[in-house]
């Protein structure tokens, strides 16, 4: 691993704790973040929401000001990407794919990007939410590989995958170490390959 050369780190340093989102569509956005995620309003009116899936008192908390407008090309401007969500199983993970496809809700970007297989969506004004499991079933070792791996360094974005062709792996027995190196591999690549990741106009 590279030696770590940055001498102003914190010795004690906190933890990541919650996201916070301006928004003008909140009874949509507490509903999406419910379906997909699992948060549940602890206060909820039609000015701020705080939401968790755990035991802190919230993870996402949601804000409408007045005088709040609407990004004009959030997909192309700076700020947060997105934020993420991980299951502690690859089972958990796809059953959480089919959950929500069975919803109507699908993925605008699939990834296997060796530390995680990942898939993304859209939240209702448009800001990105990954949900993935790690590639390793291990921190320690997808640490590892990432600071290491030649494979990442050359292609840190990671592999397109169809989530259907997945789903049919697993249900032919693969298991989810297969599934991955497979994936890795180009096997389950998706009929049309994106672009590019920005995140698409919802606009």
């Amino acid at each position: 691993m590279p030696e770590n050369k940055a001498t102003n780190y914190p010795v004690n340093p906190p933890k990541l704790h919650h996201t916070t989102f301006t928004t003008l569509r909140m009874d949509q956005m507490v509903q999406w973040y419910g379906l997909v995620c699992g948060l549940r309003p602890v206060f909820q009116s039609d000015e701020a929401s705080w939401m968790t899936n755990d035991a802190a008192n919230h993870r996402i908390a949601l804000l409408s000001p007045p005088g709040l407008k609407h990004p004009t090309d959030k997909g192309h401007e700076t700020g947060i990407h997105h934020t993420a969500f991980e299951f502690a199983t690859f089972d958990m993970w796809l059953n959480n794919y089919i959950r929500l496809r069975d919803h109507g809700v699908l993925p605008f970007l699939t990834l296997d990007h060796g530390i995680t297989m990942s898939v993304y969506y859209q939240d209702p004004d448009g800001n990105g939410v990954e949900i993935q499991v790690d590639g390793f079933g291990d921190w320690a070792a997808s640490s590892e590989w990432i600071a290491t791996a030649r494979e990442f360094a050359a292609n840190p974005i990671g592999i397109f995958f169809d989530p259907e062709k997945i789903v049919l792996a697993r249900e032919e027995g693969m298991s989810f170490q297969e599934i991955h190196e497979r994936t890795r591999a180009g096997e389950y690549l998706p009929a049309t390959i994106p672009e590019d990741i920005f995140l698409p106009e919802v606009w």
